[in-house]
C-alpha cells in the first residue's frame, strides 16, 4: 500500500502551535525522525517511508494542514509529477490527439492545471523524482508504447510550437499597454483576425484600451489572442468565465474550428453543456483536491460526463462519488395558489447613464427560485440590484415593499481583516450550533477548512462558495444570487445549485438567481426570466415564466437547442443542423424535446 502524506503549507503555521504532530506521533517517540522540523522552515517534513497512517498527527493538527491518504502500489508506478515533499501528486496525464478537441473534467485542486502546464512544456514532468528530476530520455522511456511517447518527443525536439490561454485572465493588462486593436494585430500570425473578431464579437472593444476592459471582454480578448497564434497546440483552461450563453456557444465554434486544421486542442472546462458542446473525448480528473489526483483514460464525451455524473468509472473499476447526480427529464410546472405570492411588482424602468432597462411587471412566490437569464449587458445585475433597493426606479416607487433581503453580489470583494467564522457570528451567534447550517450548508458546500482563513487569502471559487453561504445563512425573505457558480468546478455547480434551492423551500423563502450555465439553472429553478435588448444600450425583461417555456423562448434567441440525456436527463446541446436540431427547431421546441433522439445526432 503507497502512502500520501500532504501538508498544505497556507494551513501550516509552525509559529502558532506546539507543533502537536511531532509531540503525538508514535513513530518520532522511537527515535526515528517520522516528522521533521528545523528553524527556517515553512512547515514540518513527514518521512512518507516511515509513516504508519495511524491519523494521529491529522487528528491533532489544530488547523487541519495534514492529510494521509492510502493507495495501491501499483498507482506509484504511474505517478507522473509531484512538486516537493508532501505535496500534491499526479497520476497519468490527458493524451491530446490531433484534429480532436480533448476536454478535461474534474474538482479544482485534482491537477488539470498542473496537466496543461506539463503539455504545453511549461513544466517538465518529474515521474516523482522531484529532488532528482529526470532528463528527457528517462521521459521518454516512461512513456514507451503509448501515444504520449510521440507527442513529448516532439516536445522535447522543440518541434511542437503551443499557445496557452491561462486559467486566470486578470493578471493580462497589468503586463500589456495599448489597444484591444493594437495588441491583437500585433500578434495576428494566421491573418484571421476578422474571423475570429466576428466569432466573438469583439469590434465594439477593438478601441477600448486593454485596462478598461470588463472580464468577459478581457476573457474573449484572451481566447482571440491565442486563436489567431500560428501553432501545433493550443490549449484552453477555463474559456467559458464570465461570458454568457451567446458568447459561450461562438467560443465554443471557434475552438472546433482550429481542431478542424488537424492542430492539437486541450480545454479544461467547468460548464457540462459547454464541453459536451465543444469536445469530441474527455479525460476525467479524480482524487482528493490539493492531496492527489488521477487522469482516466480518455472516453467519448456523452459517455465521459455521464460517468462523472454516475461517480463511477467501469473500465478502471473505480468510484468517487457515493451518490450518482440526476436531472428532472419532465420538470412539472408547480401550481402556485395566490396566498403563495412573495413578492409582486408592476413594470418599471431604470436608467444608469446611456442604458435603460424596461421590465415587465411579474412575481415570485414562495418556495420558489427564479432563474434569470440573457445576454451580458443587457440589465440581470440593474434588475436584481433594484429589488435589492440598491437602485429606484424612474418613478422612486420602491419594489421589495419592506422585505428581508439577502443579497450576494456579482463580483465578490473580500474583507482582508476578517475570517469566515467572525462573520458567520455576526449574523448568528448559534449559527455554527444549528444543525438545519450544518446539513444544508456548512457540510454541502464544505466552508469547514475555510472558518479561520482570512478572507483575503481565498481563492475565486473559495471565496464564491463562503459568499453563497454567507447570503443564505441570513434570515430573509428574499435571497438575491448574481452569479454564484462563477470559478466554481462541475461537482461544487451542483452543490450550490442544489443549496440554493433547498434553503429556498425549507426557509419559506423565494430567490432570485442569475446564472449563465444552462445546467445548473436547470437543477435549481422553477420559473425563468428572460432578457433580451442591445448590450450595454438596453435591456427588456421579461415576467417570471415556468422553467421549460422560458428555456424555450431564451434557446429560440441564441439558436440553439437542448435535448435530455436519456441516462442522467441532463441537457444536451444538439449539433448544429443534426437531424435533432433541425427537427426541435421545426416544432418550436428549443429547450427539449421528449423524442428519443440520440442515436440520430
Amino acid at each position: 500500500m503507497a502512502r500520501i502524506v500532504v501538508l498544505d503549507a497556507d494551513f501550516c503555521k509552525p509559529g502558532e502551535c506546539s507543533r502537536e504532530c511531532i509531540r503525538f506521533c508514535p513513530i518520532v517517540r522511537t527515535g526515528s525522525e517520522a516528522i521533521k522540523y528545523e528553524s527556517g522552515m515553512d512547515r514540518p517534513v513527514v518521512a512518507e517511508n516511515l509513516c504508519t497512517g495511524c491519523g494521529i498527527c491529522v487528528k491533532k493538527c489544530p488547523f487541519g494542514a495534514m492529510n494521509i491518504v492510502n493507495l495501491p502500489d501499483e498507482l506509484e508506478e504511474l505517478c507522473v509529477h509531484r512538486y516537493g515533499p508532501n505535496t500534491f501528486k499526479l497520476y497519468r496525464l490527458p493524451i491530446p490527439k490531433d484534429g480532436v478537441v480533448v476536454g478535461l473534467l474534474g474538482p479544482n485542486g485534482a491537477g488539470k492545471s498542473t496537466s496543461l502546464k506539463i503539455l504545453s512544456g511549461e513544466m517538465i514532468p518529474n515521474l516523482g523524482l522531484y529532488d532528482c528530476p529526470p532528463d528527457w530520455k528517462s521521459i521518454l522511456r516512461f512513456f514507451r508504447g503509448s501515444e504520449l511517447q510521440e507527442y513529448f518527443k516532439k516536445l522535447s525536439e522543440k518541434k511542437l510550437r503551443v499557445v496557452t490561454k491561462p486559467q486566470y485572465i486578470d493578471q493580462a493588462p497589468k503586463r500589456l499597454t495599448g489597444t484591444v486593436r493594437e495588441l491583437l494585430t500585433r500578434i495576428d500570425e494566421r491573418h484571421a483576425l476578422d474571423e475570429v473578431s466576428s466569432y466573438l464579437s469583439l469590434e465594439p472593444v477593438m478601441g477600448k484600451d486593454i485596462h478598461d476592459l470588463s472580464g468577459g471582454e478581457l476573457q474573449r480578448v484572451a481566447i482571440a489572442a491565442v486563436s489567431i497564434r500560428k501553432a501545433d497546440v493550443y490549449i484552453f483552461d477555463e474559456p467559458s468565465s464570465y461570458l454568457d450563453v451567446y458568447q459561450r456557444m461562438a467560443m465554443a465554434k471557434l475552438v472546433q474550428s482550429l481542431a478542424n486544421e488537424r492542430k492539437y486542442v486541450l480545454v479544461a472546462e467547468h460548464d457540462l453543456a459547454v464541453l459536451d458542446y465543444i469536445s469530441e473525448q474527455v479525460c476525467l480528473f479524480y482524487g482528493k483536491p490539493g492531496v492527489y489526483g488521477i487522469v482516466s483514460k480518455p472516453h467519448g464525451v456523452r459517455m465521459g460526463i455521464n460517468i462523472y455524473l454516475n461517480g463511477y468509472i467501469p473500465d478502471e473499476n473505480i468510484r468517487f462519488r457515493a451518490v450518482p447526480i440526476r436531472f428532472h427529464f419532465s420538470p412539472v410546472p408547480t401550481e402556485w395558489r395566490s396566498e403563495d405570492v412573495m413578492l409582486a411588482w408592476r413594470p418599471f424602468r431604470v436608467s444608469r447613464g446611456d442604458f435603460l432597462l424596461e421590465a415587465k411587471g411579474g412575481k415570485i412566490h414562495r418556495g420558489e427560485v427564479v432563474g434569470i437569464v440573457g445576454p451580458n449587458g443587457t440589465g440581470k445585475t440593474t434588475f436584481v440590484r433594484v429589488i435589492a433597493g440598491e437602485l429606484s426606479p424612474e418613478d422612486g416607487t420602491s419594489v421589495n415593499f419592506g422585505l428581508r433581503i439577502s443579497y450576494k453580489p456579482q463580483y465578490v470583494v473580500p474583507s482582508k481583516m476578517k475570517t469566515l467564522r467572525e462573520i458567520l457570528n455576526s449574523i448568528d451567534p448559534a449559527l455554527l450550533s444549528s444543525q438545519w447550517f450544518m446539513d444544508e450548508i456548512y457540510c454541502p458546500l464544505e466552508i469547514e477548512p475555510l472558518l479561520d482563513r482570512n478572507m483575503g487569502s481565498m481563492s475565486g471559487g473559495e471565496l464564491q462558495r463562503v459568499a453563497v453561504a454567507v447570503c443564505l445563512s441570513k434570515d430573509s425573505e428574499i435571497y438575491l444570487l448574481d452569479e454564484p457558480t462563477a470559478h466554481l468546478d462541475v461537482e461544487h455547480r451542483l452543490v450550490v445549485a442544489r443549496t440554493i434551492r433547498r434553503a429556498t423551500e425549507k426557509k419559506g423563502a423565494a430567490s432570485f438567481v442569475v446564472e449563465h450555465d444552462i445546467v445548473a439553472n436547470d437543477l435549481l429553478s422553477d420559473a425563468v426570466m428572460v432578457f433580451s435588448g442591445s448590450p450595454g444600450k438596453n435591456g427588456i425583461a421579461s415576467e417570471p415564466v415556468g422553467l421549460r417555456k422560458g428555456m424555450n423562448n431564451f434557446l429560440k434567441n441564441v439558436g440553439i437547442t437542448f435535448r435530455r440525456d436519456p441516462e442522467t436527463g441532463r441537457p444536451r446541446v444538439n449539433k448544429r443542423d443534426s437531424w435533432l436540431d433541425r427537427y426541435q427547431k421545426e416544432i418550436g421546441e428549443y429547450y427539449y424535446t421528449e423524442v428519443a433522439g440520440e442515436e440520430k445526432q
